[in-house]
């Protein structure tokens, strides 16, 4: 893994003596040297109780630490942005200077030339990134849910930026993705790179007037930047961001859900599709409805980022040889692979699951969403959640009986419809949960469907009355405030004529979920005869 000018044309620097230095175990006082470890702009060593990262003297396109003022910069800033959301881990900037005795020393004497710099952090153990918690199946439900709300707490804190030019940087990113994929042909297949850039810049040019009105709304603000598992941190149980942008506030600078993009992207790549879908609607119970709008721009977000990492990740394989190298080539055509599906085309779609408290409409929804529509799948739209926003409450917390009056269950299901018809509109696919236990609630649903022209579906989950109780009794911590009495009252309803697929949900969650797949599959295929609306 040489420094060497010359060994990469994007190394502009000999630092072998630096990382020779860092890489000792004498350095550190250590039995056995430090574990080192080489991306494509940095060496990191884990050392002791402590991390050093090292910026290497490299300049790309997108980065570039080319000087020392500039690596110094770097260090200083990256603290900075890092302590506001880890400062448990981030310690300070040290320098590595020159003796008299010509050995390099860690901030040395004041007169001693300085010929590094370096982020002193705060070591953290290693299987707790999520990446690693991923790997371990680690990635629950109740973390991903911890997970949203840190990000989306780390987005309403983020400074807004309200120049419209700020949007143009997407537009730059795929120019540097065109002659990335053109430095490395061996593993960018030409034809494939020229597709994946042509359909990236007609969707940049047709969301524009999008983004600058997202811009000037106050959705791009200064963020994380760099929003990937190994980024994040569980710490005292906790997901914890780390690692943000640091060296190009452009980059730093983003739509925000350009910055959840990379998250949802990581999660698709790693083959944790079910929890980047979760992720994804977690983050949009608790974030602001314009960015069901912001959804059209998305399959573009998702793209420049799987982009993004590929060339990054070809860009480190001049560091590694042998099997290493091979596992990092690979990621890079998975990543590539992404790069192009996400911007396949589609179709929209709705999906209602509806009937009596009890039924699992919740779990059954959670459940089809994943693999309805475009990555990273259906929006999920839970009338619980949204009585509890509503009513400004926690997910969780008890609501009042008045809280579930004629009024107040009208004002829930117009803004199921009108959540619906925006997601729809921005080209996702969306699921409904909710009673549905009046024929004009499910006419509204279906007229949601209809005059965006897409597909609809609506399943009806039945189960007897035993077992419902049964299942309200048991939720904990749910957003259902649903209990024993609701189900017995809600026998008393009528309901109808019922022309949903009826689905008996008294099985396994399993069997539920296969026979309504079946059933949204004979909905397709009649659909696709023109039987079927």
């Amino acid at each position: 893994m040489s420094s060497l000018a010359g060994s990469s044309p994007h190394v502009v620097a000999d630092q072998s003596e630096v990382f020779a230095f860092i890489g000792s175990a004498s350095t550190f006082g250590l039995a056995a040297p430090p574990v080192r470890i080489d991306t494509h702009g940095a060496v990191v060593v884990l050392a002791g109780p402590f991390v050093y990262k090292v910026k290497r003297a490299v300049r790309f396109p997108f980065l570039d630490f080319s000087t020392l003022a500039k690596r110094e910069a770097a260090c200083r800033t990256e603290f900075a942005v890092n302590a506001v959301y880890a400062p448990s881990i981030y310690l300070g900037v040290v320098s590595i200077r020159r003796g008299a005795d010509g050995g390099l020393r860690f901030d040395g004497a004041a007169d001693g030339e300085v010929v590094e710099w370096a982020v002193k952090m705060r070591r953290f153990p290693h299987d707790c990134t999520l990446d690693r918690v991923a790997a371990a199946g680690g990635l629950t439900p109740a973390l991903m849910a911890d997970l949203a709300q840190v990000v989306a707490a780390s987005h309403e804190a983020g400074e807004r930026r309200l120049d419209p030019a700020e949007v143009d940087t997407n537009a730059m990113y795929l120019e540097q993705n065109a002659e990335a994929f053109a430095e490395y042909p061996d593993l960018f297949a030409a034809s494939r790179a020229r597709a994946i850039i042509a359909a990236g810049r007609e969707a940049f040019a047709g969301n524009r007037g999008l983004l600058v009105s997202r811009c000037l709304g106050g959705y791009v603000r200064r963020c994380h930047g760099d929003l990937h598992l190994r980024n994040i941190v569980l710490l005292g149980g906790k997901p914890t961001l780390f690692d943000a942008i640091e060296f190009d506030e452009r980059i730093a600078t983003c739509d925000l859900l350009y910055d959840l993009a990379f998250l949802l992207m990581d999660l698709v790549h790693r083959g944790f599709a079910d929890q980047s879908n979760l992720l994804f609607n977690r983050y949009l119970w608790l974030a602001d409805e314009a960015h069901l709008e912001g959804l059209a721009a998305l399959p573009l977000f998702l793209s420049i980022r799987a982009s993004i990492r590929a060339k990054v990740t070809a860009a480190g394989l001049d560091h590694l040889d042998g099997a290493a190298r091979d596992r990092e080539a690979a990621e890079v055509a998975g990543y590539f692979d992404l790069a192009d599906s996400f911007l396949a085309p589609v179709p929209a779609r709705l999906v209602a699951v509806a009937g009596l408290s009890g039924t699992g409409k919740s779990t059954l929804a959670g459940r089809l969403a994943p693999r309805l529509g475009r990555a990273p799948g259906a929006v999920h739209l839970r009338s619980d959640i949204e009585r509890k926003r509503l009513f400004g409450v926690m997910e969780s917390e008890q609501l009042p009986p008045e809280a579930y009056d004629a009024g107040a269950g009208e004002a829930v299901y117009a803004a199921l419809a009108r959540k619906a018809t925006a997601a729809l509109e921005a080209g996702a696919a969306v699921v409904v949960d909710a009673v549905y236990a009046r024929a004009h609630e499910r006419a509204a649903l279906e007229a949601v469907a209809r005059n965006a022209g897409v597909p609809f579906a609506g399943l009806w989950l039945t189960a007897p009355e035993d077992v419902l109780v049964a299942r309200v009794e048991a939720r904990r911590g749910d957003a259902s405030d649903a209990r024993a009495d609701t189900v017995r009252a809600q026998q008393r309803y009528d309901t109808g004529p019922i022309g949903w697929s009826r689905i008996d949900a008294t099985p396994t969650p399993d069997r539920v979920v296969a026979a309504a797949w079946d059933t949204l599959e004979r909905a397709d295929s009649l659909s696709r005869s023109g039987e079927f609306i």
